[in-house]
């Protein structure tokens, strides 16, 4: 972690825009000019179709938060043309993402369509609600939501696929082999030091994943 004291500071700082400046062009007028404040035919489908997204959020305590979501293609509900909603299913009840937004609703979202290199942001003010027409909207299997969050949209723009070709995100070829990395099972025994195999940990999150996952 970096410490926030002046002494501590890297030489070579860049601590304003203006200095930012130095190194960096100014951005294109087309680049400033492709934020909207609306959903268009194109973020609309883009969102019809995406099945995940990460949602960035700031805490009471001045840090940010980025978390996932995820769900079947169009789980992220266009409602009109400037609020767009999604489901809060089951989780690990730390809340985040939901939290957060009770103090700040300030929120920016970045959307992906699995094998397409651009991406959809939408910046905008976030609330919770358990609202009944729209905890209905998102009734599946028969289990309701439990909660909704409602997103007033600021800003909606593609962004460019330099990062997503850069990684190589999409490639198969890229996929990491199983066994590269240690399960979430070995994670959590080795962390919190465990007399447990890490395949009873394993075995007991996928009994989980399969019975709470709506």
């Amino acid at each position: 972690m970096t410490d926030s004291t002046p002494g501590s500071r890297p030489p070579a700082t860049l601590d304003s825009e203006a200095d930012l400046r130095t190194v960096y062009a100014d951005p294109s007028q087309t680049v400033i000019d492709k934020c909207f404040p609306r959903l268009d035919p194109h973020s609309r489908r883009f969102l019809e179709l995406s099945p995940f997204f990460c949602i960035g959020s700031s805490r009471a305590d001045g840090l940010a938060d980025v978390s996932p979501r995820g769900g079947e293609p169009g789980f992220v509900h266009a409602i009109d043309d400037t609020h767009i909603a999604f489901p809060d299913r089951p989780g690990n009840n730390r809340l985040d993402t939901l939290g957060n937004i009770v103090h700040q609703p300030a929120v920016g979202m970045l959307f992906f369509l699995p094998g397409v290199e651009d991406m959809l942001r939408i910046n905008g003010l976030a609330t919770v609600t358990t609202e009944p027409a729209l905890m209905d909207r998102f009734i599946h299997d028969g289990k309701p939501p439990r909660s909704v969050a409602l997103i007033e949209i600021r800003e909606v723009y593609f962004h460019c696929s330099k990062a997503l070709r850069r990684s190589e995100l999409w490639n198969p070829d890229r996929r990491l082999p199983k066994g590269a990395f240690p399960t979430l099972g070995k994670i959590v025994r080795d962390q919190f030091q465990l007399n447990i195999p890490a395949e009873t940990i394993d075995q007991a999150l996928e009994e989980d994943a399969k019975t709470n996952l709506y």
